[in-house]
């Protein structure tokens, strides 16, 4: 789809869907289909290729015996024959519900038609024969079909319950019809059509309203949407059908991998058309990375091989459709205060249980940790005091040292200080400046003697006398080092390797995103986990920009260095990250996301903790530099640190970037391949 406009969701791999709830009369196809037809052209004017409707919503589902009248069935085909006719002027794929006859018996099925095409027939496959329903005796299955053709408004069509809709002209669209009582059997002709490609399951539905269904009919599509991995939509019965012994509540549903995207109104006494952005490339991201679900296809190939494909253009609009799907800014921070609040609770939960596990693996009651007064080893330093708590030891075995160097900042060292009172660990200082500056005189380096030569040496003999004094420090007190380095840096390789921040003998943030750990940080100060006085300090780090404070500045109370200004802002790269990490999207897509979440800071929910003046916008010539940059850092340059890093707990899915983890990638690769896509997609 290089062709659309950049704008354009479906150049990226979106598709806009419709579920339709005409308002019907029982056995009047000609106003049925004149509703009908007018909330396609609704749906196709507003950017939907694919237009769901209810099941039989031509004739009605409540005919009942009245379906097996001729005169009926002919107005039903009448009213086909200009659905089929009038669809040539109408840029979506209609899904239409109707009685059909067949091989001297009438099947209920749903039909799709495009641009004057009808592309297939699909029988429903169970007739509900209990309670309130009454089907066969109106109807016959789909396994009492005998052919594999019918003929519809003149036209031979595939028909059965074995097809597979396959659009030619948008990856990974590939569309499955099943009718109501289908998709509540225990294996669900769409779950085969799944596994045999179909990414959009479509269930055309009457289902009339009693009390509890509709949140069952709610907790059964996305539950299909996420067994399935697929998108899932639902179109019940309406306004409009008989109430002789039945309501209905016209509930529409649109479910994807789990999640409702959208849901229309219940119990309307007005047509109604639910749209939503479905995300194909997802789908077709997370199948690929699921072996199980191929696992599942090699188990069932013989049915799946069977299944026919009907092959059609899907009638992809020209012009720009702006994406509506919401794109959260920060991927791994919830903005829902609730959810957040949960989310902080487990991942703190996660990183005691890994730490405490260790320890007792090892037999070492104490911990060693240097604390900056930033925010990684601030979390970690939380994490240390309550895996303490966890294991019944003192904090006071929670060995932690600030170790002031060339440029470090009044601010940090007293927030450093300030901290590890309130948290009751014992507390200590290490100058490293006598042994850094031994160091470089050592090598000859020139600041040794007073030069201003701020180069990549001098800031990393600094880092590397500090980790070596941990390491020592873990030795005499029979300790292990915690390490605080989290998945941001891992990512962009902001990290000294070696003998620096990169090791440790057990790492709690490494699979935690910088975005992240600030509300952690946040978590533990509004909730009170270790008193007034910490929650202050901690307010203090929140506050303080992230500088790695390795080159000296004028300002002693403030950094020098902002590694934002070099590795880019960590709410953009965090949000790239999760996109490259999690699904392996291409540069221009990331690109595309990116600018829909970011460009403007009035769209779209922020997590509470972030004040309005904090709340950034990034254009898409920013978004693009800064992409730029991660992919050369994250492909390219940083692997090998990654490589060899320390264990450390998984935390979330958006990926781990542990070589035993999620992870597992060349340390020689070249970066040119996304660099080229990124430069040539993105404008």
């Amino acid at each position: 789809m290089g062709g659309l406009p950049f704008d354009s969701l479906y150049r990226h791999g979106f598709a806009r869907v419709a579920v339709a709830v005409p308002r019907v009369r029982v056995a009047d196809p000609a106003y049925n289909v004149e509703e009908t037809l007018s909330l396609a052209r609704e749906a196709a004017a507003d950017g939907a290729v694919l237009t769901v409707f209810p099941e039989l919503g031509l004739s009605a589902y409540t005919s009942d015996d009245l379906f097996h009248q001729d005169a009926l069935d002919d107005a039903v085909d009448a009213a086909l024959t200009r659905v089929v006719a009038e669809s040539a002027d109408i840029d979506t794929v209609l899904l239409v519900g109707a009685p059909v006859r067949s091989q001297g018996r009438l099947f209920n099925c749903g039909i799709a038609v495009c641009r004057g095409r009808v592309l297939g027939a699909v029988p429903k496959s169970y007739l509900p024969n209990y309670r309130e329903f009454y089907e066969k005796r109106q109807f016959a299955a789909a396994r009492e079909n005998l052919a594999g053709h019918i003929t519809i408004a003149g036209q031979r069509a595939p028909f059965g319950a074995d097809l597979l809709f396959t659009a030619t002209n948008l990856a990974a669209f590939t569309f499955h019809l099943e009718i109501c009582e289908d998709g509540w059997v225990p294996l669900p002709p769409s779950g085969y059509a799944a596994l045999a490609g179909a990414t959009v399951l479509v269930n055309l539905s009457a289902s009339n309203i009693v009390i509890g269904k509709a949140d069952y009919r709610r907790a059964l599509c996305t539950s299909h949407s996420a067994r399935f991995l697929a998108a899932y939509l639902y179109s019940a019965a309406g306004n409009g059908e008989s109430t002789t012994d039945m309501a209905w509540d016209g509930q529409a549903l649109v479910c994807e991998n789990g999640d409702l995207l959208a849901e229309g109104e219940r119990f309307a006494d007005h047509p109604q058309l639910v749209t939503a952005d479905l995300d194909l490339q997802r789908l077709a991201a997370d199948r690929l990375r699921t072996t199980s679900f191929a696992d599942n296809v090699h188990d069932h190939r013989e049915r799946l091989s069977a299944m026919r494909r009907v092959e059609f253009d899907l009638p992809v609009p020209q012009a720009a459709v702006r994406l509506r799907r919401e794109i959260q800014r920060f991927p791994y921070v919830p903005a829902d205060p609730a959810a957040r609040n949960e989310r902080c609770a487990e991942v703190h939960h996660i990183q005691v249980e890994g730490l405490s596990t260790r320890l007792r693996a090892t037999g070492s009651g104490r911990l060693v940790i240097g604390v900056s007064g930033g925010l990684d080893s601030t979390q970690a330093l939380i994490v240390a005091a309550k895996t303490m708590d966890r294991l019944g030891l003192p904090r006071a075995n929670v060995l932690a040292y600030t170790m002031p160097g060339f440029a470090t900042s009044a601010r940090t060292r007293t927030d450093a200080h300030r901290l590890m009172a309130a948290l009751g660990v014992t507390a200590a200082e290490i100058d490293i400046r006598p042994s850094a500056t031994q160091m470089l005189r050592d090598l000859n380096h020139p600041a040794a003697e007073g030069v201003p030569q701020y180069d990549v040496t001098y800031e990393n003999v600094q880092a590397g006398e500090r980790t070596s004094h941990l390491f020592r420090l873990a030795n005499q007190h029979g300790a292990l080092v915690v390490g605080t380095g989290d998945l941001s840096e891992l990512a962009l390789g902001w990290c000294t390797f070696g003998v620096g921040d990169h090791m440790a003998h057990y790492s709690v943030n490494a699979s935690v995103p910088k975005t992240l750990i600030k509300y952690l940080i946040a978590w533990s100060a509004d909730t009170g986990q270790f008193g007034p006085e910490a929650s202050e300090v901690l307010k203090s780090i929140l506050r303080t920009e992230i500088s790695p404070e390795l080159v000296p500045g004028a300002d002693a109370d403030g950094p020098s260095q902002s590694s934002e200004a070099t590795v880019g802002p960590y709410e953009l790269q965090d949000f790239h990250l999760y996109y490259l990490l999690r699904f392996g999207y291409r540069p221009s897509r990331v690109a595309y996301l990116a600018r829909h979440a970011w460009s403007d800071p009035e769209r779209g929910p922020w997590p509470d903790l972030i004040p309005a003046d904090q709340r950034n916008a990034y254009d898409l010539p920013t978004i693009k530099r800064w992409l730029a940059e991660f992919l050369r850092r994250f492909v390219q340059t940083s692997q090998f640190k990654r490589s060899t890093l320390p264990n450390a707990p998984k935390v979330g899915s958006g990926g781990s970037l542990s070589p035993r983890g999620d992870w597992r990638a060349p340390s020689d690769a070249s970066a040119a391949a996304w660099l080229d896509e990124l430069e040539r997609n993105v404008p």
